[in-house]
């Protein structure tokens, strides 16, 4: 296995499209990172150069202890799991799996060897000799892992591998990739535009916004503490509320302003006092309340009822706020509520510039 490091590498297409701009990236050996960010951001771009599949415009590509910027894909040892399986139709799972292998020539028994192997790992035995055809998704998924696991790759880059399948597959598959990079301790990079696969799958999770990393963090710390606005946007289900806000110490109390209201601000932000900023508060840290002087005056828009938890969302004036509350609530659009929000829970980042 092997460490990957990326040293400011920026992409530059001859149009003049800008797809990465001076990205750096470290990746522990065995490690398992996550790249996501929205369609067009640059993270297949980014997983394309790791692989050799594309040139960096500028930067370099370290893949353990070589230098691998001008090396071809051939001579990097990486394996690629692609969203389309990309399985031969003519060939058996078994043959699959042993293609990789005869194209580096290894003997007969080598070769069932190391498939008889991977497809006990993969839970592939009795498939093995299947066409691509009478498999289901996830066992064509789980071939195409075991055909770039076969080779004993330095490391591992998957691209979006599981957004062919339905909702309730992709929850299987994505704990047997887990399950099986904690196994094989084999260098990941996974990318996805799904931020619920990056959470529960990555050792750190690298946000990709505009060719631009903007976080490189744990899972958890993504998720308390963001690194902007976009991060606290993108992260989450439904992801942070955001709205436009200025701080003021009010009769000796620091405030913020939401709308035409304001509420206890706590002390996270007393530097930034009347500087236009935007706010943030999670969905859990906003409490519905009786009446209650902290609060906010709200008026509900919408509910989803989930069974075990309610979204509600309400209008603060102009600003709209996102409140999970636990168990079915009954409310109705056109309801007054009040809302509060836990000043030790929220985030401010700076203003978008106008």
């Amino acid at each position: 296995m092997a460490a990957i490091d990326l040293q400011h590498v920026d992409k530059t297409y001859p149009e003049g499209t800008r797809a990465l701009a001076d990205v750096s990236l470290a990746i522990a050996d065995g490690e398992f990172v996550v790249l996501v960010g929205p369609s067009g951001c640059g993270k297949s771009t980014l997983l394309r150069i790791v692989a050799g599949l594309e040139t960096p415009t500028s930067g370099a590509v370290r893949i353990g202890d070589r230098d691998a910027t001008g090396l071809p894909a051939q001579e990097r040892n990486v394996a690629m799991v692609f969203q389309d399986y990309a399985l031969y139709p003519h060939m058996t799972a078994r043959e699959n799996l042993d293609f990789p292998l005869r194209m580096r020539r290894l003997d007969r028994d080598a070769r069932s060897a190391r498939v008889a192997k991977v497809a006990e790992t993969l839970g592939l035995t009795p498939l093995l000799d299947r066409l691509p055809k009478q498999l289901s998704g996830g066992q064509r998924q789980r071939v195409a892992m075991g055909r770039a696991l076969v080779r004993e790759p330095d490391a591992f880059l998957m691209d979006e591998p599981l957004s062919n399948l339905d909702a309730r597959l992709r929850s299987q598959v994505r704990a047997e990739i887990r399950e099986l990079q904690r196994r094989t301790k084999t260098t990941t990079l996974y990318v996805t535009h799904d931020q619920v696969e990056a959470m529960t799958l990555g050792d750190r999770v690298a946000v990709l916004n505009q060719g631009v990393l903007q976080q490189v963090a744990p899972p958890r710390e993504l998720y308390d503490r963001p690194a902007n606005a976009f991060v606290a946007g993108f992260i989450g289900n439904p992801p942070m509320n955001l709205f436009p806000t200025r701080l003021d110490v009010v009769e000796g109390r620091l405030e913020m302003q939401i709308g035409d209201q304001s509420v206890p601000a706590g002390e996270r932000a007393a530097a930034r006092l009347r500087v236009p900023l935007t706010g943030g508060a999670r969905p859990e840290a906003i409490a519905l309340v009786s009446d209650d002087p902290d609060a906010l005056r709200a008026t509900v828009a919408h509910v989803e009822l989930l069974g075990h938890e309610t979204l509600v969302y309400a209008d603060v004036g102009d600003v709209h706020l996102v409140v999970r509350t636990a168990g079915m609530a009954a409310l109705s659009p056109g309801d007054r509520v009040h809302l509060r929000i836990d000043p030790a829970r929220l985030h401010f980042f700076d203003a978008p510039a106008t």
